[in-house]
């Protein structure tokens, strides 16, 4: 094994083993944003118009739809789905295009960040399904 050509430095190595499963994870994370982002999308359609000429829907109607077991399980699947894909996503974008030191910072934000929206959101969904938030 020698330290003379590029193909010698790195012959026997082998590959990480970890980037298939990382694919793998975005590409699921993916189909189910797929599917609960058109569930949502469909779901709020269905949903009746307070005024039609706005358009507006009322607090009433969403905290009664929100209140749903259904509607808030499938909300929360959503939710944690679509941060956790955030998070893989930015993750390699960060991985790939940051070369020097900032890249540990950035991707402490980033897993900051993810971590403290998602816990928010499925905070404010619980909330509202279990009947905290009067209507």
């Amino acid at each position: 094994m020698g330290n003379g050509t590029g193909i010698g430095r790195v012959r026997g190595l082998g590959s990480a083993k970890h980037g298939a499963s990382h694919w793998w994870r975005q590409r699921l994370t993916a189909g189910g944003n797929l599917l609960l982002v058109t569930w949502f999308v469909f779901s709020l359609f269905r949903l009746p118009l307070v005024d039609p000429a706005t358009g507006a829907l009322s607090h009433k109607v969403i905290v009664e739809w929100l209140s749903s077991p259904y509607v808030a399980v499938a909300l929360l699947l959503m939710t944690i789905n679509v941060f956790a894909h955030l998070k893989m996503g930015l993750q390699v974008f960060i991985e790939d295009y940051t070369h020097d030191q900032s890249r540990i910072a950035a991707l402490v934000v980033l897993t900051l960040y993810s971590v403290a929206a998602g816990a928010l959101a499925v905070f404010s969904i619980l909330k509202i399904a279990f009947g905290g938030v009067p209507a």
